[in-house]
């Protein structure tokens, strides 16, 4: 049951209040993280790198901390700032975002580096600027400012949200309490030290002020947690009931040549998965059923069933039927071309694509392949 609304207390902490212990925690208790400057390092001089603070951002809007990292590493290995990521092919950029998904992130990130490297070759350093450039959002033009030029932006994250929610016991249910929260949040950001408060607030949330089970004893703000006074904060951030996502069905097909290569092609470049990667499959979309039978094969050839994956997208769920047929090298339907085994894993293909690859030849996808291993005596 959604808590009761309560009267706000008289008295609302202030920005003293709050940031101060929590800096104070967050100088003891930062993560180390491959992106980010420490406290140690901004009193020493380092700034922080924008190209990396954005990379990082974007990498990170609906993906773990804990996925990102080899990522964002590998990302920089290849493109180190933002006019080699300018100077990059958008399929390799493609490829090397595959798995991450959401994949509208990757082609507005190298629209943005395009943009930025064609004008003045560095980011602006507002909110205000920052959100002129593709794919920067409210949040992450407030990240990029407050870690990255130090301005006093209020970054709210889900993190970010379910401590404000706690602190404040705000009964407002999401989405919908956002800007409740934002109008709180800017009363709160220090002239001093904007960045590291806005990384405080989120190690807070992923380290103690967890969804479930948070350590309250060890938050630095617990004294004035409005949620841990009257009750259970595990009831924030109330959220408004889950609607059902509807569930759409389709038919993959896994066609493997003699030497083992697999049949790819490419989508569209706008639209769902647009510019990744797959295996021809039936035309499904987020809003009608694909066929899921062997006459939506996209040549005659002998199909054999291999099994039905299933995928969640944000908006709808998708079961598709999986068929595979090994066939001679033939002329290829338009779009198509082959992609050798040994290099699949390089290929730019989304999670959906890798399952139902995986249920007509398992392993095929990972790094190594199996077949091409070498064998240890």
């Amino acid at each position: 049951m959604a808590p009761q609304a309560k009267p706000r207390k008289s008295a609302a902490p202030s920005s003293g209040d709050i940031a101060a212990p929590l800096l104070d925690w967050y100088d003891a208790n930062h993560r180390e993280l491959p992106w980010r400057v420490s406290p140690r390092q901004l009193a020493s001089g380092i700034r922080p790198d924008p190209y990396r603070v954005w990379l990082s951002e974007v990498m990170l809007q609906q993906t773990t901390v804990e996925a990102v990292k080899s990522y964002f590493r590998a990302f920089l290995e290849k493109w180190p700032d933002v006019k080699s990521l300018a100077a990059a092919e958008t399929d390799d950029v493609m490829k090397a975002w595959a798995g991450l998904g959401y994949y509208s992130r990757a082609r507005n990130l190298k629209a943005c580096a395009n943009l930025v490297a064609a004008s003045t070759g560095a980011f602006p350093d507002t909110e205000s600027g920052l959100r002129e450039l593709p794919g920067i959002g409210a949040y992450t033009a407030a990240a990029i400012a407050a870690i990255a030029f130090d301005r006093p932006a209020a970054v709210m994250d889900g993190n970010v949200e379910r401590v404000m929610s706690r602190l404040f016991e705000i009964s407002t249910p999401l989405p919908d309490a956002k800007p409740e929260i934002r109008a709180i949040l800017e009363t709160l950001v220090p002239p001093a030290r904007p960045g590291d408060f806005a990384q405080a607030m989120m190690d807070l949330g992923a380290t103690i002020c967890t969804p479930r089970r948070p350590r309250c004893m060890l938050c630095p703000l617990r004294d004035g947690c409005e949620a841990l006074a009257n009750g259970d904060p595990e009831l924030y951030p109330v959220k408004a009931p889950k609607t059902e996502k509807p569930g759409r069905r389709g038919a993959a097909f896994i066609a493997i040549r003699p030497d083992g290569a697999i049949l790819l092609r490419k989508r569209p470049e706008k639209g769902l998965l647009g510019g990744m990667s797959e295996v021809p499959t039936t035309a499904w979309t987020a809003r009608i059923d694909g066929d899921t039978t062997i006459a939506g094969a996209p040549f005659a050839a002998a199909w054999r069933r291999a099994g039905s994956i299933s995928h969640v997208f944000t908006h709808f769920s998708l079961e598709l039927d999986v068929y595979r047929a090994e066939i001679a090298d033939r002329p290829l339907p338009a779009g198509s071309f082959w992609a050798p085994v040994a290099t699949l894993h390089g290929e730019a293909l989304p999670t959906v694509m890798k399952k139902a690859i995986e249920a007509a030849i398992p392993g095929a996808t990972k790094k190594p392949f199996p077949h091409t291993a070498k064998r240890h005596s």
